[in-house]
């Protein structure tokens, strides 16, 4: 696979993430929206690391990290939106924790996280087409 192909391979399921984080917001799956977002945020930056390295992206679900090795110039909002994100991905990952993860993550919560994750992914996505 060629180097546009594998960006659009990664574009496609972090838009795919997207909209289900949407969906799952809209459900009032809550927690698994924000996971969602968490692994569209992920996938995109995966997208721009294959674009700026021409390399197979890092197998690592840490967003905090993929961040600095695309040596990101992130705003104060999006390093605690990506802070935050990976944190619930995180906790959220092992089954003793979503039941208390579940009552911290209410609909305002998703919400406000959900629209942070949706400026993120169009800046990371904006770079793509750079």
């Amino acid at each position: 696979m060629n180097k546009s192909r594998k960006i659009e391979y990664w574009l496609d399921i972090a838009q795919y993430d997207m909209d289900t984080a949407r969906a799952m917001h809209e459900n009032g799956r809550y927690l698994y929206a924000v996971f969602m977002c968490q692994q569209a945020t992920e996938k995109i930056l995966k997208a721009n690391y294959i674009q700026k390295f021409d390399n197979e992206a890092p197998m690592t679900h840490n967003i905090i990290y993929l961040a600095n090795i695309l040596d990101m110039k992130l705003s104060p909002e999006q390093n605690e939106t990506v802070s935050t994100l990976t944190a619930y991905y995180i906790e959220g990952r092992y089954p003793s924790y979503k039941k208390k993860l579940s009552i911290l993550v209410d609909s305002n919560k998703s919400y406000t996280l959900l629209k942070q994750t949706e400026v993120l992914f169009q800046w990371l996505k904006s770079l793509l087409q750079s």
